[in-house]
């Protein structure tokens, strides 16, 4: 689980927008990029070419 200070201060890498902590599937999430970007051991993986697309 990320600490919710940290989610605070992430920001989208590709808009640079606000990102919510998804905890049911462990992601940080870009609603205006429709961007996941995967949490591995507590490690916000924040590279564009590891998000997956949502709708």
């Amino acid at each position: 689980m990320l600490d919710p200070r940290l989610v605070e201060l992430l920001a989208c890498p590709q808009c640079k927008k606000d990102l919510e902590y998804d905890t049911g599937n462990n992601t940080l999430v870009c609603r205006h990029c429709k961007l996941k970007y995967p949490v591995r051991n507590d490690i916000p993986i924040m590279l564009i070419d590891q998000a997956e697309k949502f709708d």
